[in-house]
């Protein structure tokens, strides 16, 4: 992790939890990682009744920690610290004898997690998205990678992004190198356009050679053909996005240069893909780098 990429928990020497806890919380934060204490449920401890509704005169809705300067760890994300005073003070010390987990702030330490939920989030990261650092976590993975960027959650289906302004649970070191953020992670956080049928548009491929009726302009043999294609899309169960290029390629290169396809088929094929959870322009980019590929 950036300044905390050799960070490794340590075992309390105490008798209980409160130690162990602070002990790694402490090795953390000298790494640069602002860490805050977890509560029963795995969430952060809840505003004390001197902060609550902004009566401290933080920031509204938590964007910055503000001006409050309350002992106890307030605040969510935004409590999340490196100085060692205040983790070991007896505020934070009372919080840290409740909790049940540590969480570190990603965006205060330049990282951004991919939280991968299920096991079909980890295979699509896997064909989409460079490897970095990964840590196991109860249900899936988190990737971990250098940069920050702002958070959103359920950017795919299974698939939340934490860095600034969120926090993230510690699960341990991971495995792995640190990798850049990349540009396909911050796309994600960019707002989709609405999950429509796309718009009627001319397809332009090239004429058969040699001219002719094309061969292909028969019902059952173009309707088998996009049948196919639709249920490899619709039954796929993980690399969806993989998946919808391949049947995308598969029917261009038996209709792309024949002319047999028109605007109610491509909008079929985008459907099924939709359904799936790609976006429309997920979709475009699938079909242009498919024609791509074609020469078309």
């Amino acid at each position: 992790m950036t300044q905390a990429t050799d960070i490794r928990p340590v075992p309390g020497h105490g008798r209980g939890s409160t130690s162990d806890h602070l002990r790694t919380a402490l090795r953390l934060a000298a790494g640069g990682l602002p860490v805050l204490p977890l509560r029963r449920g795995k969430v952060p401890f809840g505003n004390c009744p001197d902060c609550k509704n902004s009566g401290c005169g933080d920031r509204p809705n938590m964007k910055a920690a503000g001006p409050c300067r309350c002992p106890a760890p307030c605040h969510g994300w935004a409590a999340a610290t490196t100085d060692p005073a205040v983790l070991s003070s007896p505020a934070w010390t009372a919080a840290w004898r409740r909790a049940v987990a540590i969480a570190y702030h990603p965006g205060g330490a330049a990282l951004t997690v991919v939280d991968l939920d299920d096991a079909d989030a980890i295979a699509w990261a896997r064909t989409a998205l460079p490897a970095t650092r990964t840590v196991p976590t109860t249900r899936g993975e988190h990737w971990i990678y250098r940069g920050a960027m702002s958070s959103r959650n359920a950017v795919r289906p299974g698939v939340d992004i934490k860095s600034t302004m969120a926090y993230a649970r510690y699960l341990g070191p991971g495995a792995g190198t640190l990798t850049v953020l990349p540009n396909t992670v911050r796309a994600l956080a960019l707002k989709e356009p609405p999950t429509v049928r796309p718009a009627p548009r001319s397809i332009s491929v090239p004429a058969r050679s040699g001219g002719g009726e094309c061969p292909h302009r028969t019902p059952v043999f173009l309707e088998r053909g996009l049948a196919m294609a639709e249920q490899r899309i619709t039954q796929a169960t993980s690399a969806v996005h993989a998946t919808v290029y391949g049947a995308f390629l598969a029917v261009l290169s038996t209709h792309g240069r024949c002319g047999c396809l028109t605007d109610a088929h491509v909008a079929r094929l985008f459907a099924a893909a939709q359904a799936k959870g790609e976006t429309l322009r997920h979709c475009t980019a699938a079909w242009s780098n498919a024609r791509t590929t074609l020469g078309l």
